[in-house]
């Protein structure tokens, strides 16, 4: 009696689901059709607000500032794309099923995008830090070719601490219960269907949330209380506010991932007893907030950014008239 006999790491296939099931918004599973509205018109807003056109057919804006838009404009494409239509799929013809292989696909793109974004609104902290407190050393430090580099250091750090999240849910049993929290696939909300113990899916999972956006926000606390102090240093009221001005998007930007990530997180572990609309809503909020808001921002706040959407509308002005007559 060999008592490793056989390959008890992977579970019997009875116990691993062929799909979840995904939950819409309590009590108004009715009105699935007339919610997905504003699902869609904010998912069309994402996309044509996206300023991945405007900074590549713009060379003024070919600098490291812009291309961390760049990055942070792909990361909400991607992020928003890999769970809004499947959204609407289900609000539109009530497809609430989603293969097991899917929901952890889904379940990795979001965590390991989440943690992409979460480097590089540390990496626009350093570089607002640096152009405020080494302003003659910026364009040397902050070069072109390191901030590809700090974007596909952004990329293996995301991948490398997020792909063990569903390799740690492979071998657990599931039990009957197959409803989701959300409509798509959390770690938190997987985890929780299961039958067995979860204790190294649990500490992993906070030791990596802790290691990777708890310590992006520590950095860019800490980042903008050496801005503060540059900035307060300087010698008058209309120098201070001209340089903290600059940091106004960057730090709207890093408040509209952040507070929806926290909260999302909290819900999750201490909010077993709040109702289901509060989490499918934090839910919701935490996918779309940041990918609508971040364009906005940055679209009202730089005026680079301004003249160029302007120089796009007054083009197809011209366009749209050469071809009416």
């Amino acid at each position: 009696n060999f008592p490793f006999n056989r390959l008890s790491f992977f579970p019997p296939l009875h116990s691993v689901p062929s799909a979840f099931l995904m939950m819409g918004i309590p009590g108004l599973e009715a009105l699935h059709h007339w919610i997905s509205i504003p699902f869609c018109a904010l998912y069309f807003i994402a996309l044509l607000g996206n300023l991945l056109f405007i900074v590549k057919t713009e060379p003024s804006l070919h600098a490291p500032m812009y291309f961390f838009l760049c990055m942070l404009a792909a990361i909400d494409l991607a992020l928003s794309t890999s769970t809004v239509p499947r959204v609407l799929s289900f609000y539109w013809f009530n497809t609430r099923e989603i293969s097991f292989g899917a929901c952890l696909l889904q379940m990795f793109l979001i965590h390991t995008l989440s943690a992409i974004e979460s480097t590089v609104l540390l990496a626009m902290a350093v570089d607002r830090y640096v152009a405020i407190c080494h302003p003659l050393r910026h364009a040397t430090i902050l070069t072109n070719t390191l901030t590809m580099k700090i974007g596909l250091a952004a990329m293996v750090r995301g991948v490398l601490f997020f792909l063990p999240l569903p390799l740690l849910l492979l071998p657990l049993p599931f039990c009957s219960s197959r409803v989701l929290s959300h409509s798509f696939c959390l770690h938190q909300d997987v985890m929780n269907l299961a039958c067995a113990n979860t204790t190294p899916s649990v500490v992993y999972g906070l030791t990596a949330i802790l290691l990777v956006m708890g310590l992006d926000v520590l950095l860019i606390c800490i980042s903008y209380v050496l801005i503060l102090r540059a900035v307060l240093q300087l010698a008058s009221w209309k120098e201070r506010l001209k340089a903290f001005s600059t940091c106004v998007a960057h730090v709207c930007v890093v408040l509209a991932f952040y507070v929806p990530l926290i909260g999302l997180s909290v819900v999750h572990r201490f909010g077993r007893g709040l109702a289901p609309l509060v989490r499918v809503s934090m839910g919701n909020v935490y996918i779309l907030v940041p990918a609508v808001l971040n364009p906005i921002i940055y679209g009202v706040r730089t005026k680079q950014i301004q003249r160029r959407i302007l120089n796009l509308i007054h083009i197809y002005k011209i366009r749209a008239a050469q071809g009416a007559g």
